[in-house]
């Protein structure tokens, strides 16, 4: 089935699912396969930078004005925390063995990447998200995305059968990593990422909230129609390779080479920063424009309320909201954050012009009490950075 879809595929010539582990040393794919051997063979790093055997921890200034900071960092798994003020770095932590130059899995943050690689093809009047999503990818006819906007994509308000429970074998999700190559298949399962979206159904367009992760992989394959780039390219294009990152960020692939762009993406704490960084800067980034401020402004106004039904959000938040799939507090401070399941954040906070990132390795995907603890320690680095400030303006 998935070899009627209509998607880049790796490299020019070849069939969609190739080459694979038996073909990718033969003389039609191996020009492609030894310069992009990650997409189809397990590889490990040979890192440039030594293992690192303690736990870095310079801390600007904040443990003094955060009671027992540090203990509350290792107490929520945090592998790595950094905080960006302008464009200077103010406080760091990293657990024994990694550091925030070190790559981490993002998790969901990837979707806030994702739907920024849409607003710059909307920004180009390349991408309508007032057109129904089946205008730009038709081989979701007949799925529960035939109807609905690529608006309404972005702001996750289309009812879908899907469930998002993480440890739930029979949920949508693990079937959804299953296809995604993230999880060993089994029979009767989608051989692809897009042949799963194909498969879903619901009510459709709803005017409620519903985050589901499926949304996003089908933002990414709007984006491949849009562009003619596979997703990782157009990420490439339109994001990564304006921020004057340290490094390479990654993605992981299904068979096709189709990227995972609700959660597969891993980057340093550093590179992560820089992407706060240009959102708070206005969508502008070292090597030009990503987003437009219209674009950004929508993100800081954030999205509509009476669609936010999710409880979740609402209890830490009672004015809070969605869209553009960013995650909007509401609070008088205008915090919006990119998030990710085991206890990945992006944190914006505008009245200090910071950005902060903590990358953690939660035991449990979804706890409350989890979310909790991380919402009260970045609220009280804010608040830190409040207090800093006025002693320095005293």
């Amino acid at each position: 089935m998935s070899e009627s879809f209509d998607r880049p595929t790796r490299h020019p010539g070849a069939a969609l699912h190739e080459p694979t582990l038996d073909t990718w040393q033969d003389p039609e794919h191996n020009q492609w396969a030894f310069a992009h051997l990650t997409e189809v063979v397990p590889t490990a790093t040979i890192s440039r930078i030594p293992p690192v055997h303690a736990v870095t921890s310079r801390l600007g200034g904040l443990d003094r004005r955060i009671t027992d900071l540090r203990a509350q960092l290792e107490a929520t798994h945090t592998d790595a925390f950094l905080v960006l003020r302008g464009n200077s770095v103010i406080a760091e932590y990293a657990r024994a063995g990694f550091s925030t130059d070190s790559p981490h899995l993002l998790m969901s943050v990837s979707k806030s990447l994702c739907s920024t690689v849409a607003g710059a093809l909307i920004d180009a009047h390349l991408l309508d998200p007032t057109a129904p999503i089946t205008r730009y990818v038709p081989e979701l006819k007949g799925s529960v995305y035939d109807g609905p906007t690529v608006q309404q994509l972005l702001d996750m308000e289309i009812s879908v059968n899907y469930s998002e429970k993480y440890t739930d074998p029979a949920s949508e999700v693990q079937t959804h990593d299953r296809a995604a190559g993230w999880r060993t298949r089994r029979d009767g399962d989608p051989a692809t990422n897009a042949e799963f979206l194909t498969t879903l159904r619901g009510r459709g367009a709803a005017g409620e909230f519903q985050y589901c992760s499926a949304h996003t992989d089908v933002l990414a394959w709007i984006i491949e129609h849009v562009s003619g780039l596979r997703y990782p390219e157009a990420l490439s294009t339109y994001v990564w390779s304006k921020l004057d990152a340290d490094h390479d960020a990654s993605i992981t692939v299904d068979a096709t080479g189709f990227g995972y762009a609700n959660a597969g993406v891993s980057c340093t704490a550093r590179d992560l920063a820089r992407v706060g960084r240009m959102i708070l800067d206005g969508g502008m980034a070292p090597g030009g424009r990503v987003v437009s401020t219209g674009w950004v402004d929508t993100l800081f106004r954030g999205g509509s309320r009476a669609a936010m039904t999710y409880d979740g959000w609402l209890t830490a938040f009672a004015t809070g909201s969605y869209t553009r799939h960013w995650w909007c507090t509401g609070n008088a401070r205008g915090n919006i954050s990119a998030i990710g399941i085991h206890g990945q954040h992006l944190w914006l906070d505008p009245p200090t012009d910071t950005v902060i990132v903590k990358l953690s390795s939660w035991p449990q995907p979804d706890e409350a009490s989890d979310h909790a603890a991380q919402t009260r320690l970045l609220i009280e680095v804010c608040a830190a950075l409040d207090t800093a400030e006025r002693t320095r303006s005293e």
